[in-house]
Formats: C-alpha cells, sequence, structure tokens
C-alpha cells in the first residue's frame, strides 16, 4: 500500500519542495510545504515592523496570524497560493528579506509550536505530503515514508541562484551560497527542533541527478520499490 503520509525534510533549496509538489500530483494528495508558514510570519513581521530580535512580539503575531494555503490559483509558475489576513503573499515570502529573517523567526519555540498545532491537524486528515525541517522528527514523527533529501551546497546555492533570476532578480552566486550555509548553521543548531534526518528516514542525495531522474526515483520509493530499479 501507499503511504498516507509522507514528510520530506531537509535543507533550503535541496529539491524537497519539487519532490514534495511533484508526488502529491502523483498521488493526488494535499500538498504543504510547512516553510511557507513561517515565511509568512516573517513577512508578517517585517510588515509589521516588528522587530524579528523580539520573540515575544513575533510569537504572538503567529498565534494570531490568519494564513492561508491553497492551491494555486495563478498561472505564474507558483506551486499554491499563499494569504496573510486575505492578503496574497505568494511571492513576497519569498524576497531576499525575509530570506536573511526566517531562520531566527523559525527557531522560536513559541512560534514552532503555534505552527506545529496546525500541521498536525491537517495530516491527522491523512493523504498529505507534507514539506519542511522537523517533519518527520517532531511534527509527524509517525508518518508512513520520511524522507531527507540533500545536495551539495555548492549545487543548492546555484539552484536558488537560478531561481531568482528567473524572476528577474540580481543574485550574486557568492552572496546565495554564503546565505545558505548561514541557514543551514542556524537550522542545525537550533535549540527547538533541530534540521536533521529522523532515524527511520531514507537520505535522498539529489545532487548529481536531473530533474526528472530525482522525480522518477521518489515515485518509485512512494510506489514500494527501490530507486535503482530493483524489487
Amino acid at each position: 500500500m501507499r503511504p498516507s503520509t509522507i514528510a520530506i525534510d531537509g535543507p533550503a533549496a535541496s529539491g524537497k519542495s519539487t519532490i514534495g509538489y511533484h508526488l502529491s500530483c502523483y498521488l493526488s494528495y494535499l500538498y504543504l510545504d510547512t516553510g511557507v508558514l513561517y515565511r509568512a510570519v516573517t513577512w508578517a513581521a517585517l510588515d509589521r515592523e516588528i522587530s524579528i530580535a523580539d520573540e515575544a512580539a513575533v510569537t504572538h503575531l503567529a498565534e494570531g496570524l490568519h494564513i492561508d494555503v491553497m492551491p494555486s490559483t495563478e498561472t505564474d509558475g507558483r506551486q499554491y497560493t499563499v494569504r496573510v489576513e486575505g492578503r496574497d503573499v505568494t511571492w513576497a515570502i519569498r524576497a531576499p528579506e525575509v530570506d536573511a529573517a526566517v531562520s531566527p523567526v523559525s527557531a522560536y519555540s513559541g512560534v514552532r509550536e503555534a505552527l506545529t498545532r496546525r500541521m498536525r491537524e491537517i495530516a491527522a486528515l491523512g493523504r498529505v505530503v507534507m514539506v519542511g525541517r522537523d517533519i518527520g522528527t517532531v511534527v509527524i514523527p509517525d508518518a508512513d515514508l520520511k524522507l531527507y533529501v540533500i545536495a551539495s551546497a555548492e549545487e543548492r546555492a546555484h539552484r536558488r541562484q537560478l531561481e531568482r533570476q528567473t524572476k528577474g532578480e540580481r543574485a550574486e552566486y557568492e552572496a546565495v551560497l554564503e546565505n545558505l550555509q548561514q541557514r543551514d548553521q542556524i537550522d542545525s543548531s537550533r535549540a527547538a527542533a533541530p534540521l536533521k534526518a529522523a532515524p527511520d528516514a531514507i537520505i535522498f542525495d539529489n545532487t548529481d541527478l536531473s530533474i526528472d531522474e530525482m522525480l522518477k526515483q521518489a515515485e518509485r520509493l512512494v510506489d514500494g520499490l527501490d530507486p535503482n530499479g530493483c524489487m
């Protein structure tokens, strides 16, 4: 039987969102990139000029903020639509200033508790592909299938640079690489739910895989097959 709850974790730009979205379409499951919830809180804090360093204020914001994540409503390349208090912020939450501030926000235990409650309510319904950084270890540790997606920092920086350039943004490779390495350090060393693979997660290294190869291997995993083609 195919897994009903799929947890996909990994560092930024590792390909986990691409895999998660593809599998949700392949299985006709709900797709939830949980990172957008943390990005939405971060964007809202910046928009309301709340200091990112003010843990209490940011936590209070997260506890009361109305965030909707729904299937895509536009044909602009998005995988979903994110609304904060009714406002479409799908692309705004991907801005460089949000990139620079989201890791500290996601490290706050109160913020994580507030958003984890929402994630578990969604996961309890089943037939979901949930992507993030602590899904298999904290949010749904009893998930039917857990993948921990990785790629080299250099390859991830290259992907993120191309992503931004495609949107018409200026992105210097060295700056993107430094930002990713800083995020890796913060995410893996934070006290609350640090980024790490669950003991029973399948390590999925796609550094040298094309997108098509990566997605085909992911399909075989959810179908209970060896990704290299053997039963």
